[in-house]
């Protein structure tokens, strides 16, 4: 079997299946820091900018979203988790932005990503999704190739 002819090199975008567009780019822009790349209305699609990879975001009742089936809800996730990496990461202070911003947090811990093992925040975003924030690689871990 031979190699691909193309290296991998970062997440480019992931698509979020949504029943409230508007809140959730209120949540990634004004909690997480996103910003608003573009919009294009006439399919229901919004794509926000997280670092150098895109968040988009497919309203359930715009053109692409009916494409998708029933909307995502406790048995029917989009998803796991969506990891984004944070710089710097101090724990204290993202807790604290998160409960200002009355978010749901999850669990911390050390967690493996693509520059190694790490420090690692759970939260969830307003529709229920899991959000990972992550940390640079822990003094002394081994960085990923």
């Amino acid at each position: 079997m031979s190699a691909p002819p193309f290296q991998l090199l970062q997440l480019d975008h992931v698509v979020l299946r949504v029943r409230d567009p508007e809140a959730m780019v209120a949540f990634y822009c004004e909690v997480l820091g996103c910003s608003l790349e573009r919009r294009q209305d006439e399919i229901g699609l919004i794509q926000l900018r997280a670092g150098q990879s895109l968040i988009d975001l497919v309203g359930i009742d715009g053109k692409l979203g009916r494409m998708g089936g029933a909307a995502p809800g406790v048995e029917g996730r989009n998803m796991d988790h969506l990891c984004l990496r944070a710089d710097p990461f101090d724990r204290q202070a993202i807790v604290a932005h998160l409960n200002a911003h009355a978010v749901r947090i999850g669990d911390f811990g050390s967690r493996y990503g693509a520059e190694g093992e790490g420090p690692s925040q759970y939260l969830f975003d307003p529709e229920g999704n899991l959000v990972e924030l992550k940390g640079p690689p822990d003094t002394g871990a081994v960085a990923a190739p």
